[in-house]
């Protein structure tokens, strides 16, 4: 689990970091990838030692379509591919949904669940939390049901619940793009399905690395997300539930804390994660891994934070070689 801060690189240590991506051999990076970090004032004087420290400008290997990694504290990039592209990012979507739920508040609020939510996961073939008609869940009950397990049922319930009714629930998602500034996000539903078609929902990695930070920021959202199974007891009005993570990064990487799994056919094997070292914080997100093999999308990840963290380790040991700007 994160530290309860969120550590942003320090302004001394984000500087060479920055240099030392920019410096590094241009020619290592493969077709389709870019650094765009630019290097400030206070890091110019690294540049010269910056060739000592990543290989590469780029994480090697890395199947996915689309991609992003970033400073989570700073959002800082390090290293992206098609970055600006829109692509459909399946469940993912669903940190949109939590967002707006947990910021509207009210997560002690009991919700009964509608026999609607039932019929709809059954007509779509989705992925579901097997909630069950008649049961009576709070909020954040439901959060776990629809983030571990990426039940579309408990994302129903909370925009019907939320909105008030559907509709009205995406709309507040697209607002709540628009205010952060995600401007190559679309939201057609509330659970990333492939409907009313199969791209209409739709982000780009640029945008979904925003939307991460935004939500790991909250609390709520961040203890869900780190969460790799969540068991509920059986009580008056509710059956027993165990929900399991998706995200096979918890537990099998060091610091892996969240975030989402995302798949439909259009949208491949997606993935916005994010890990923590030390005081470092990596967020970044694979869109389109491969549309058939589902570990393809965990690879990806780990080849990109071994990467950043690698990036990490360089610059802060250039870091201490330099000293303070100024010396």
């Amino acid at each position: 689990m994160r530290l309860p801060a969120r550590l942003a690189v320090p302004p001394v240590f984000g500087a060479v970091l920055a240099a030392a991506v920019a410096a590094a051999p241009a020619s290592a990076a493969p077709t389709g990838t870019a650094s765009t970090a630019a290097v400030p004032a206070s890091g110019q004087r690294a540049v010269a030692l910056a060739g000592s420290g990543p290989a590469a400008t780029a994480p090697a290997g890395v199947r996915a379509l689309g991609a992003e990694l970033a400073d989570g504290g700073t959002g800082q990039r390090l290293w992206g591919r098609d970055a600006g592209t829109k692509r459909p990012m399946g469940s993912v979507t669903k940190v949109m949904t939590a967002l707006v739920v947990i910021e509207a508040g009210n997560l002690g609020r009991r919700i009964r669940v509608p026999a609607s939510a039932v019929t709809y996961v059954a007509s779509h073939g989705a992925s579901r939390a097997g909630l069950l008609a008649g049961d009576v869940l709070t909020a954040r009950q439901l959060l776990e049901a629809m983030l571990l397990p990426s039940g579309c049922d408990a994302a129903f319930v909370l925009a019907t619940a939320y909105g008030p009714g559907r509709a009205a629930f995406v709309a507040k998602m697209n607002a709540k793009a628009r205010q952060l500034g995600l401007a190559k996000t679309h939201f057609a539903n509330f659970d990333g399905l492939p409907y009313p078609t199969a791209r209409a929902t739709h982000s780009t990695p640029a945008d979904l690395i925003a939307l991460g930070r935004a939500a790991m920021a909250l609390a709520a959202f961040r203890t869900t997300v780190d969460r790799r199974a969540y068991h509920l007891a059986g009580r008056n009005g509710h059956h027993a539930y165990t929900w399991r993570n998706t995200n096979r990064l918890l537990g099998s990487y060091a610091g892996a804390d969240g975030i989402k799994t995302g798949f439909t056919l259009a949208a491949g094997y997606c993935l916005l994660f994010e890990a923590q070292r030390g005081p470092g914080v990596l967020i970044g997100v694979v869109l389109h891994s491969t549309a058939t093999v589902p570990g393809d999308r965990f690879t990806d990840a780990r080849r990109m934070l071994n990467w950043g963290f690698g990036v990490l380790a360089a610059s802060a040991a250039l870091t201490a070689r330099l000293g303070p700007p100024g010396m």
